[in-house]
């Protein structure tokens, strides 16, 4: 009995005498660094420093051993003394190449992010096209002349252009709602790649802060506050392709920052129909701190850009030697759009841990397509091609109370978040039209208005308990949907109204340092476009999605990272829009089942290793068995490649992706054909300048970067076909670089 009591004395005593770590992070040229790692590798406990690099870890005794960590800086060590508890610490990191070893494990939700970002410092994004592709386990595919948002691929669903995941910058939404093409429509090409600081995503509908698209996952782009040096940047290569790029100061004092960046890109593509494509993005961004802890941040861009396109191609007009794999049947096709931002993001730190996080936006977006998927199947005179066009305002804001430590008893530690919001769309003159040489509107097939509102809140919780972190969350959205329909004789304004509650529960144990399981549950959704809401009269119009991730993150050193999650995803009924088609297609629920691996590896100091592994197994629910498949759905991708970095005056890449063969169609007896393609890119660094060749498709490899299975008639054909329809990928494309800094 005497013992137990010593070792209840013993340990009030230690509790009683754990104190707190206070002090700030600064680099070498005196710059405070945010988001630096602090862990206590004698507690467990942990945190990291804020946006003016402040930090403050408690439970902390003398003699305790600390680790501070960065990507991109060198890991520093400390022992607590009794001086460094009475006072705050400045941390010096100093600089040093990316390495594994610069990341340390903590419990977080999404801890993967550390490891991607890895990858994206050691091999930077080359193009526009590939921001997406840094995603574990993500694939896209572009099928209308580059010009047109890209096709997504993740977790066994083909997204089409941003149906099931959402995507943003900086806080500011990139998904349409009710969109002339398609619903979640995500055009991410006002990005302008040098721009970017890093890429947060999570994967499944468990986070509260992330609403409507949020089943499949989350992508949230964080572009560079501010810039160390001047960029010009010229690439010339195949197909009249040139691109140029500059990134330049404006100012550069104490208090506040400013720079701009532009692109310009041109191309004609590898198509025997010139694709006369160019792409222009200019943006800006302005930090200004009011305090040591408030700061604004600015950002306004523009983007704009047009192309003609070749569209996919029918299977047989390449096998009967109509037109080569280059070709087209109606090289009409192409289009133009636009995109205006203003985003503002602003933060109030009210101590240490307590902020207020605030941002708003407004954009003016506009958007014209012209296609042709069934040549002459509708219209055997005058052809089948679509235009679908809309004019559209977004307007937005979301503010967010943040405390991140709150100690409820001596052995648990509390934090939450609390945010709400509001996001509205005016979409003016949204349609679809039958169209002949993209002059004459030869039928109005869809035309009107569309006033959507949503308005959310969320409250995210952390309770940590020794080395466990449990996260409940919950999520509630309101949404509002209006329809002008102007094809009617008479005024027809529908409007319908819906309320989706999305509770979430997370937990993760760290087991140590360098090893980490959780699991992760939640529901989601995405909502229907207002045509399908106000045509359905309001019913089943917020499908639910159901998710469940049991995963671990190890390193049995620290220069490997192994990651594996076995993962399940449940949707609901829904209704979809068919954007080409004006029509109405209910669609069953659906399951899926999958397991992602990841691996990296830092082989050298200079040579670094990864490959992302992803299976499932998607299908219908209620169709019968063999006629289940969900078409396009991928059920087995890789991507992987050897990232060279600081080997003397060289870094480069050799990467690959892969993709196996899927159904096409509902009972599998059409068949999208994979691809194995891999891509190459060397540079040399000599002083301020920097020369490299990037070659996609290395090998030449044949490969379909698009396909579908379409129903089509030819000018001559006496009665139409269903087979592969697709647009051809790149071949071998090769391109030259030279950019300087100063």
């Amino acid at each position: 009995m005497k013992k137990i009591i010593g070792a209840i004395v013993m340990l009030t005593m230690s509790m009683s005498y754990a104190q707190t770590l206070k002090g700030r992070v600064f680099n070498e040229s005196d710059e405070q660094l945010s988001d630096v790692s602090v862990f206590n590798i004698t507690s467990g406990s942990h945190s990291h420093s804020n946006e003016v690099g402040l930090f403050v870890l408690d439970k902390t005794i003398t003699g305790d051993s600390i680790v501070f960590s960065r990507l991109g800086y060198a890991s520093k060590y400390m022992v607590v003394t009794k001086g460094d508890l009475s006072s705050e610490r400045d941390i010096i990191l100093s600089a040093a190449n990316i390495s594994l070893d610069q990341i340390v494990l903590v419990s977080e939700v999404n801890s993967l992010n550390s490891f991607v970002d890895v990858d994206i410092q050691t091999n930077p994004i080359k193009s526009s096209q590939e921001i997406l592709r840094k995603v574990p386990g993500l694939i896209i595919g572009q099928h209308a002349g580059g010009g047109k948002a890209e096709q997504i691929f993740l977790r066994g669903f083909d997204i089409d252009h941003g149906t099931d995941v959402s995507i943003s910058v900086d806080g500011m939404p990139v998904n349409m709602v009710s969109h002339a093409h398609g619903q979640g429509y995500s055009d991410l090409h006002f990005v302008i790649p040098e721009t970017l600081e890093d890429i947060n995503f999570g994967k499944g509908p468990y986070y509260a802060d992330h609403g409507d698209f949020t089943t499949a996952g989350y992508i949230d782009l964080h572009l560079r506050k501010s810039i160390d040096q001047n960029l010009i940047s010229i690439e010339a290569g195949q197909f009249n392709t040139n691109r140029f790029v500059g990134m330049f100061k404006l100012l550069d004092t104490d208090k506040s920052n400013a720079y701009v960046a532009s692109e310009l890109y041109l191309t004609d593509g590898p198509f025997d129909s010139p694709q006369d494509f160019n792409r222009i993005n200019v943006m800006g961004r302005y930090n200004y701190k009011l305090s040591n802890d408030e700061e604004f941040l600015l950002t306004l861009s523009h983007f704009q850009s047009k192309w003609d396109a070749s569209g996919q191609i029918p299977q047989r007009a390449v096998d009967n030697g109509i037109i080569d794999r280059f070709g087209a049947i109606d090289d009409t096709e192409g289009g133009s759009t636009s995109r205006t931002n203003f985003l503002l993001n602003h933060i109030k730190l009210l101590d240490e841990s307590k902020a207020v996080k605030t941002k708003a936006y407004i954009s003016q977006y506009d958007f014209e397509l012209f296609s042709n998927f069934t040549f002459f199947l509708e219209d055997p005179v005058n052809g089948d091609q679509i235009q679908q066009k809309e004019s559209r305002l977004i307007a937005g804001a979301e503010s967010t109370y943040e405390e991140e430590r709150i100690s409820l008893t001596e052995t648990i530690d509390f934090a939450y978040q609390a945010g709400v919001g509001f996001r509205y769309d005016n979409v003016d003159d949204v349609q679809l039209s039958h169209t002949l040489n993209r002059k004459e509107i030869l039928e109005r097939y869809a035309y009107g208005d569309v006033d959507e509102v949503n308005t959310y809140g969320f409250v995210n919780t952390e309770f940590k308990v020794g080395k466990w972190m449990i996260n409940p969350a919950l999520r509630v959205d309101y949404f509002k949907f209006d329809y002008h329909n102007k094809l009617t004789e008479v005024y027809d304004n529908k409007s319908e109204s819906k309320v989706a509650l999305s509770p979430k529960l997370n937990t993760v144990y760290s087991v140590n340092s360098n090893w980490q399981l959780f699991l992760k549950t939640g529901l989601g959704f995405h909502s229907n476009d207002a045509r399908v809401v106000v045509a359905n009269e309001g019913e089943d119009i917020l499908p639910t999605a159901y998710g469940a991730d049991l995963g671990t993150i190890y390193k049995p050193f620290n220069k490997l990272a192994l990651n594996a999650t076995l993962w399940w995803l449940y949707l609901d009924q829904e209704f979809v829009y068919v954007g080409d088609a004006a029509i109405v297609e209910p669609s069953g629920e659906t399951r899926r089942l999958g397991v992602d691996f990841g691996a990296r590896y830092q082989a050298l100091p200079w040579l670094y290793v990864y490959a992302d592994v992803n299976l499932s197994k998607g299908r219908s629910v209620g169709a019968p068995e063999g006629a289940n498949y969900i078409p396009l759905a991928p059920d087995f991708t890789s991507v992987g490649g050897l990232l060279i970095d600081n080997l003397g005056n060289f870094s480069g890449s050799l990467t690959y992706k892969y993709v196996d063969d899927r159904p096409a169609n509902e009972d599998d007896s059409i068949v999208a054909e994979g691809y194995f393609v891999s891509d190459f890119n060397v540079n040399y660094s000599l002083r301020n300048w920097t020369f490299g060749i990037i070659i996609e498709n290395l090998f030449n490899t044949e490969w379909n970067e698009t396909q579908f299975a379409t129903e089509s008639r030819l000018f001559d054909e006496p009665a139409p076909v269903e087979e592969i329809h697709f647009t051809p990928g790149t071949p071998f494309y090769l391109r030259g670089k030279v950019s300087v800094r100063f």
